[in-house]
């Protein structure tokens, strides 16, 4: 094997790649690698753990086709290091030589016959536009939860339903809800839970490409966005009923500046140390933020807002309430409550297709 790339180009694919690797222990030591595969002038780079794979093709000039599999950080370490302008790889009897300009670096390969063989998708393929698909993405994602303990809560659920799909994410202490009018990439009642953790990555890749092409299996989801291909297992289990967490109807309405919530909350939430959390005080025209550290100090900043309802305080993890106000859209948000013991709704005004529930915090 033998090749030359743009460095950029290079560094830019070993790194998607390589995000899929894994560097767990106790797993086969090469998963820890990439697959690089040259042939017809173009470069295929995969990176896999066996629950996530992602594959990019990136035009090169080829001199001899071949394959091997290479420590992932490794090389990409050594790609960005070095100067500007053209990489050249090639691949000897038992080492990889990787060279531009004056630098010169020799990596030894991992086993090629012990990297997993990739199958192809045989789902058939629904085309939505990728920037609805990110924006979705970008609000729902952030709710789903890191603890593998409860596997199916790091999922996202992706639900039809008559109206078209909806996306969900919880972590016990919020959720957020995403409608997506008008797509369809499930049958009529079908729904699959895909983790959150593939899902962050598609997030990544599909920044720039117009459409995205989905092929969603009985165990597992692909999903193409212009030359790179992102394969993900489906987690097994019943997802939570999230609807009973839904309130038909909330007696007290905040209205608010978006932009204004989030830079008091950001300068309040400096004082909220060690899980404090923040005090929000409904009443009347203005809003209070109160953070108290005991034997630390306090912060309090006041902005306005409109308030209909009982005048309450309810408190919130403050990085939580931070969270769905940037996830929500639009230049006012609304905060809905009921009392200061239930949970409350976030979201954007003339927004209504996203919502983000917060569950409060008990305060003395």
């Amino acid at each position: 094997m033998k090749f030359r790339c743009e460095r950029e180009i290079l560094a830019e694919a070993l790194t998607t790649a390589g995000r899929a690797a894994t560097s767990r222990t106790g797993t086969l030591p090469v998963l820890s690698g990439v697959r690089l595969d040259v042939a017809g002038g173009e470069l295929t780079v995969t990176g896999t753990d066996l629950e996530l794979t992602i594959r990019l093709t990136v035009p090169v000039h080829s001199d001899q086709d071949g394959s091997a599999v290479v420590p992932a950080r490794l090389i990409s370490d050594i790609v960005r290091a070095l100067p500007a302008g053209a990489v050249e790889i090639s691949l000897g009897d038992d080492e990889m030589a990787i060279s531009a300009g004056r630098s010169q670096f020799s990596v030894r390969p991992l086993s090629l016959s012990d990297y997993p063989a990739q199958a192809e998708p045989d789902a058939e393929p629904v085309t939505l536009q990728s920037s609805e698909v990110s924006d979705a993405l970008r609000q729902v994602v952030r709710a789903a939860s890191t603890d593998d303990a409860r596997a199916v809560l790091t999922g996202v659920l992706i639900a039809a339903d008559d109206e078209g799909l909806k996306m969900v994410a919880t972590d016990s202490y919020r959720l957020a809800v995403r409608d997506l009018p008008q797509s369809s990439m499930l049958g009529s009642g079908q729904k699959v839970l895909v983790p959150g953790r593939a899902l962050a990555e598609l997030q990544r890749i599909l920044s720039g490409d117009d459409e995205l092409t989905v092929r969603l299996g009985t165990r597992e989801a692909v999903f193409e966005a212009g030359e790179t291909r992102l394969t993900t297992r489906l987690i097994e289990g019943e997802y939570p009923n999230y609807r009973n967490l839904l309130p038909s109807a909330y007696p007290n309405l905040l209205t608010v500046g978006r932009e204004a919530l989030l830079e008091a909350l950001r300068r309040v939430k400096i004082l909220a140390q060690d899980s404090t959390p923040v005090r929000l005080t409904l009443a009347g025209d203005t809003l209070q933020l109160t953070a108290i550290t005991q034997d630390v100090g306090n912060a309090h900043e006041e902005i306005d807002a409109s308030y209909d309802g009982a005048e309450m305080t309810v408190a919130f993890n403050p990085d939580y309430l931070a969270s769905g106000i940037d996830a929500v859209e639009g230049d006012e948000v609304t905060l809905a409550t009921m009392d200061p013991m239930k949970p409350a709704v976030l979201r954007g005004v003339g927004h209504d297709e996203y919502l983000y529930l917060l569950m409060p915090v008990r305060v003395p």
